[in-house]
């Protein structure tokens, strides 16, 4: 009886250690993006995924780990459109980019090496931290499931279990090991409970993100003809264009996310978000795809088309 023990308990050690193994081999061959036609194909490069990134980034940044890498290091205060601009190519890269993707997801890891300090509790980070660097990757899942249900369909199961599996796809380009991030959607929003229950809080990066009274300078780029007018407007425009933000980014958050954080959100505030929503899901769809989805989006589609798929 022993010895048939010992064999079952040695079977099951080989076994784990066998699949460990391929998991290795598998991490060490470049990960392959989303796959062209899948649902990361269809909505990250759409327009309406513009209104998606400010949740997203102010759940991450909710993190103190994350919040103070952004307070300490990075330029959104500064530069604020020219980091949106190159978050929004580099987010476009990962999903449309091919080959390309792999090579973006290297750069980014060694952007964040030297990434370190202490945080608003003295605790010290790293932004290669596994679970920190997972955490801003997986905001992201949460905030497009979210957001879709105002903006667009809401994904049936099926849809959101592709969704998730593309966004592992997605986390593989960036460096993420299966290890560091929970492999199934029924995984994920335990991991994502607990993380919104003990470390989630209003940081200073995320209040500043949330605020409608944040400083912001005009645009400086794009078309001079438009770039002109705008800065002589810009004390007439930022007010609006900063509560609507603030709009925008508190209601497209999930709502456990908002209570984690210490967001407001009322009644009204729901129904309009609603409101908008129906215009949104309305009218965006009826756009040629030269309007509907951002530039870099809309060439690999053509591309992708154009190769006889």
């Amino acid at each position: 009886m022993n010895h048939a023990t010992n064999r079952e308990h040695r079977a099951d050690r080989d076994h784990r250690a066998d699949r460990a193994d391929h998991a290795d081999r598998a991490e060490d061959r470049d990960p392959a993006p989303p796959p062209p036609g899948g649902i990361l194909w269809s909505i990250a490069g759409d327009i309406r995924a513009v209104l998606m990134l400010p949740p997203a980034l102010t759940l991450q940044v909710a993190h103190p780990a994350v919040g103070a890498g952004v307070d300490d290091y990075s330029v959104f205060r500064t530069d604020p459109w020219g980091r949106g601009e190159r978050s929004v190519r580099s987010l476009l890269t990962w999903v449309y980019g091919g080959d390309e993707a792999v090579a973006e997801g290297r750069r980014l890891r060694a952007l964040h090496r030297t990434i370190q300090g202490t945080d608003a509790h003295g605790r010290r980070y790293h932004a290669l931290t596994p679970a920190n660097y997972a955490w801003v990757h997986a905001t992201g899942f949460p905030v497009y499931r979210h957001a879709q249900q105002y903006l667009g369909r809401p994904f049936t199961q099926a849809q959101e279990r592709q969704l998730y599996a593309e966004w592992l796809q997605v986390g593989r380009i960036l460096g993420i090991h299966d290890r560091d991030m929970p492999q199934t959607v029924e995984e994920f929003w335990p991991h994502y409970r607990r993380v919104l229950a003990e470390e989630i809080e209003l940081t200073a990066v995320a209040a500043e993100l949330t605020a409608a009274d944040s400083p912001v300078p005009p645009p400086d780029r794009g078309p001079r003809l438009l770039r002109i007018p705008l800065r002589v407007l810009w004390p007439v425009l930022l007010p609006p264009l900063a509560r609507f933000r603030r709009f925008v980014t508190i209601g497209l958050m999930p709502p456990e996310a908002r209570a984690a954080i210490g967001l407001p959100w009322t009644a009204a505030q729901e129904r309009r978000l609603r409101r908008f929503g129906r215009v949104v899901r309305t009218v965006v769809p009826l756009l040629p795809e030269r309007l509907r989805y951002l530039p870099q989006a809309r060439r690999a589609r053509a591309r992708y088309r154009a190769a006889g798929h």
